[in-house]
């Protein structure tokens, strides 16, 4: 089972939020039904922007951690960069 680095957006541009999971599918739901972390539910953050897979859950915990102390200005090149349309992956992804 893949462990999840994600990255979702209230919009383009907008609020940002980085998180971990090892249910993708689950956790991007919760966050949609205010379930999820309070911030996102708060700053309404609910598109899935950006999503990588790792096979172990150290160096996922390693790369959430990095891209949560990375500036605003790399998260947003990085998404720029794999989702330059900022498309909702979640109903890309085929669970």
């Amino acid at each position: 089972m893949p462990y999840w680095v994600y990255i979702l957006a209230s919009k383009r541009n907008g609020t940002l939020y980085v998180g971990l999971t090892n249910d993708l599918a689950r956790r991007v739901w919760e966050h949609r039904s205010g379930v999820g972390a309070a911030f996102t539910r708060k700053h309404g953050v609910t598109r899935l922007v950006h999503a990588r897979p790792y096979d172990d859950v150290s160096l996922a915990m390693a790369e959430e951690k990095k891209l949560k102390k990375w500036r605003r200005s790399w998260k947003l090149a990085l998404i720029e960069r794999d989702n330059p349309q900022w498309r909702d992956l979640y109903d890309e992804l085929n669970w």
